[in-house]
């Protein structure tokens, strides 16, 4: 089984500091890694670090 944390839209704004209309609208645009479980959109926190972690030695 996977040793991973999965995040909320909540809990992905409060860690990144954004709001949640802003976390819908990455996922929309396919700007961050998600994926929908059950009708509701979870992110892996390895993902999200690794994600962020590229895009600041842009």
């Amino acid at each position: 089984m996977f040793n991973t944390e999965l995040m909320t839209i909540e809990d992905l704004a409060d860690y990144l500091k954004v709001t949640r209309r802003t976390i819908y609208d990455w996922v929309k645009h396919n700007k961050i890694p998600a994926v929908k479980l059950i009708g509701q959109w979870r992110f892996r926190k390895d993902k999200i670090d690794a994600w962020i972690e590229t895009r600041s030695l842009n």
